[in-house]
């Protein structure tokens, strides 16, 4: 399954959503930055102030290299979100993101409704 990634914003609420599906090749990743940066630049908010969803019950278990890649552009601090949510399902998944999390705050849940709830729980 190859790799696919979109991104919605929502400016009044200072929130990117962003579905993941499929299996990552670096070029994905690399596509992925570039479409990250624009969400960024779009959202028109000021730097780490949004809150962003991540939807990965779409993504497939990723080769290591893919696995370490998130886990740089995770630690980006340019990019960094007040609150950070991911909807995932699939135990291996969930076991990688862990792994690329390593000490990012961010809470994991299993649908869309209850993580999009806790992000805006303190919306400014």
């Amino acid at each position: 399954m190859n790799a696919k990634f979109s991104f919605v914003l929502d400016r009044s609420l200072g929130l990117i959503e962003i579905v993941m599906r499929g299996v990552f090749t670096l070029e994905d990743v690399a596509a992925f930055l570039d479409a990250r940066m624009d969400a960024h630049r779009a959202l028109r908010w000021p730097a780490n102030r949004h809150v962003t969803l991540n939807d990965l019950s779409g993504l497939r278990q990723q080769p290591k290299e893919i696995v370490m890649a998130f886990q740089a552009i995770l630690g980006d601090p340019e990019y960094k979100s007040r609150r950070l949510a991911f909807v995932v399902n699939e135990a291996q998944v969930r076991g990688q993101l862990t792994r690329a999390l390593l000490s990012r705050d961010a809470l994991c849940f299993e649908d869309r409704t209850t993580a999009r709830a806790w992000l805006l729980s303190d919306a400014l």
